[in-house]
């Protein structure tokens, strides 16, 4: 593999790390993958395991979060799933369980950090801590949200997720797109790559390729349209600009713009079913 990019561990660490490029797969990789990953999630900065509305993008995330929810159980129920059964892998503080259980779902979820369990166990939402708990459940729905790029066994997980899906079941999987203007326009200082707690990143291609090797196929793909200006935000002020509102807006909506006709999105909802 060759190096594709240099970036560094932005919001906790400071650590560099390399982007390698995977050209059999079409995605890269971030090197090295420290053994000890959790170290890099315990910090209130890591706002997916915490409801902080401190600063001004913490709570621009928030508000956003909420539209967002109701989007991602939308684009479920769209697919008119017959066992209404939904795990959520990578739940984090049980939001998204939330909405679904309101929408008449029985929700499960996995997520490992134990902050965001409590967290979401104050919602009324218990989570477990691996899957080994769920004891060889089926289901109709699991959802990955933005989860993939964490993965250390990636074709492990991978395997394991499919085994726990109904034969007409729907997997979810919501990833970055290194692809996208805004990566290509921030390079290292690129959010989303988010070293080393995201340790692949993917490409449209290197979904479809990945999970071909599961006998797995994309159905449908949609755009998560916020992605860009939230990782525009932040990218913006890894660069060090104060008036990083005004500049994030506007790559936020040439991304998106430039997407309606490339079709790489900043983010992708990829809707994934078993081959038949």
């Amino acid at each position: 593999m060759k190096l594709f990019l240099k970036t560094k561990d932005y919001s906790v660490s400071n650590e560099e790390f390399d982007l390698l490029y995977d050209s059999e797969l079409d995605m890269l990789v971030t090197q090295p993958q420290p053994e000890n990953l959790f170290q890099y999630y315990e910090s209130e900065a890591y706002i997916s395991h915490t409801d902080a509305k401190t600063s001004v993008v913490d709570k621009l995330y928030q508000l956003v979060k909420g539209f967002n929810l109701r989007k991602k159980i939308q684009i479920v129920e769209n697919q008119n799933i017959r066992a209404k059964k939904l795990l959520d892998f990578g739940a984090g503080t049980g939001d998204f369980l939330a909405t679904a259980k309101e929408r008449g779902f029985e929700v499960y979820g996995v997520e490992p950090n134990q902050k965001a369990r409590d967290r979401a166990k104050q919602k009324g939402i218990e989570l477990s801590e691996s899957l080994t708990d769920l004891n060889n459940r089926k289901f109709g729905v699991i959802t990955l949200w933005h989860v993939l790029e964490h993965l250390p066994n990636l074709e492990g997980q991978l395997k394991d997720l499919k085994e726990l899906l109904e034969e007409d079941g729907l997997l979810v999987v919501a990833v970055p797109n290194y692809k996208s203007f805004d990566a290509k326009h921030y390079k290292s200082h690129w959010a989303a790559y988010d070293v080393p707690r995201h340790l692949w990143h993917f490409s449209r291609t290197s979904i479809s390729k990945l999970i071909e090797r599961h006998q797995m196929e994309v159905i449908k793909t949609h755009p998560m349209i916020f992605d860009s200006f939230y990782v525009s935000l932040l990218s913006e002020k890894y660069r060090g600009n104060k008036f990083y509102f005004f500049s994030a807006f506007l790559i936020g909506l040439w991304s998106n713009i430039s997407a309606l006709f490339s079709k790489e999105y900043s983010s992708v909802i990829y809707l994934i079913k078993k081959r038949q």
